[in-house]
């Protein structure tokens, strides 16, 4: 059974927002942190540019595991170990705090005028 959603321009654009090229960086992006895993074990029922798709539309659409499942012509165990393996690996980094921002205090007034 297949599923309706792949990783093609339109419907990545439809449920992500993002343009092709951006899309295509962003797998890359998670190929280089592992998202393939190791190499052992069986190998994932979708590629992994349908899995990041998976756990894009997972994250802007609010959709539940059980609504994806089909879409994607899975099991919703699926859709969970996939959001679990590459949710980690979609996270922002961190961005770098200059050196002198340990000694600064900033004081905010969260009082209303």
């Amino acid at each position: 059974m297949g599923g309706l959603l792949r990783a093609d321009p339109l419907w990545v654009e439809t449920f992500t927002g993002l343009g092709m090229g951006r899309f295509e960086r962003l797998v890359r992006v998670v190929r280089e942190r592992g998202g393939n895993g190791p190499g052992g074990g069986r190998p994932w029922c979708l590629p992994l540019a349908d899995r990041v798709l998976l756990v894009a539309v997972y994250y802007r659409t609010n959709l539940t595991m059980r609504q994806l499942a089909p879409l994607f012509g899975i099991s919703p165990a699926t859709v969970c170990r996939i959001i679990q393996r590459l949710g980690p690996l979609l996270a922002l980094q961190p961005a770098p705090r200059p050196a002198d921002a340990t000694d600064r205090l900033w004081i905010v007034d969260g009082t209303l005028i």
